[in-house]
């Protein structure tokens, strides 16, 4: 091998291999939580420590099928939203001079959509919540208080 092709492998792997070493070194590549995590994942694990029926786990499943459905078919739409939200804000950034009350009118749309957003996710929660009984409901409560806790320790440790 030629020393200009060595020189070209070592130029090629070597920012590889630091890179890969301070990823290996930060975690891995897991970047949702992985093993006891506190992400949104956990909650399926409250509900398998419920004791739910058979008709409750078909009601859930019927549930979350649905809810996928209704997610695929917005998917396209919130996204050519995002765009033309983000499109706008290009816009309004690069001009040459400052629109404050265009900002603001795109500002408030963008959190207006948030919020529907976030009214439609604690509705299909409440619903989710409704199937179960009330010894169902204070047993949740009581698995998703300690689930904080162990959060909040496990940020703390992270702090450190």
């Amino acid at each position: 091998m030629t020393s200009f092709k060595k020189a070209l492998v070592i130029a090629i792997a070597l920012p590889m291999a630091l890179g890969s070493a301070s990823a290996l070194a930060f975690g891995g590549g897991n970047h949702h939580g992985g093993k006891g995590s506190c992400g949104m994942q956990d909650g399926r694990k409250v509900f398998s420590q419920l004791d739910l029926t058979d008709a409750q786990k078909e009601q859930m499943k019927s549930m979350r099928e649905m809810n996928r459905d209704e997610m695929k078919s917005k998917r396209l739409e919130k996204h050519a939203e995002m765009k033309a939200n983000h499109d706008k804000m290009q816009e309004l950034v690069l001009a040459s001079d400052f629109d404050e009350n265009a900002v603001r009118d795109l500002a408030q749309q963008m959190s207006t959509a948030q919020v529907e957003r976030r009214v439609a996710m604690l509705e299909k929660r409440h619903e989710v919540l409704n199937i179960l009984t009330p010894e169902q409901k204070t047993q949740y409560q009581t698995l998703q208080a300690e689930r904080a806790e162990k959060c909040q320790a496990r940020m703390a440790d992270r702090q450190k």
